[in-house]
């Protein structure tokens, strides 16, 4: 059995982390060989600028089922339908060339876009079909 009182003891504190670090394991791809400390850095950076926008992208979405659920509370408080096909043609139309100046794939922002609607009716139909309190 060792006496620990007489090992050497450290009084110094553990170095910061290394920002150039990664905070999360390394993919397959990334583990093959060793990355410049700069490069792992900018992946870093970039990766903490998607991390921000997805959490952006959650909390838009949340804000707007939330105004999408009092639509559907006015709709069946007044007996219209679920879905509105004309509106939801409207908005694909106005999504798509949004897209188009952002340069972002308007297919894309339509399946998007077509998925959201899709979400929005399921929940005015639950609501429709709720009896009022």
């Amino acid at each position: 059995m060792t006496d620990v009182s007489s090992l050497p003891m450290s009084t110094s504190t553990p170095a910061a982390p290394d920002p150039a670090e990664p905070t999360e394991p390394l993919a397959p791809s990334e583990a093959a060989g060793p990355v410049d400390p700069a490069v792992r850095a900018e992946l870093h950076r970039l990766r903490d600028s998607i991390d921000n926008i997805d959490a952006a992208v959650v909390h838009m979405l949340a804000e707007r089922f939330k105004c999408t659920m009092q639509v559907g509370h006015l709709k069946a408080e007044h007996h219209l339908p679920p879905a509105d096909p004309a509106r939801e043609s409207r908005q694909i139309a106005r999504l798509r060339g949004l897209a188009e100046s952002a340069k972002l794939d308007p297919a894309f922002a339509e399946k998007l876009l077509n998925f959201i609607i899709a979400e929005v009716i399921r929940h005015h139909e639950q609501i429709a079909d709720t009896p009022a309190e």
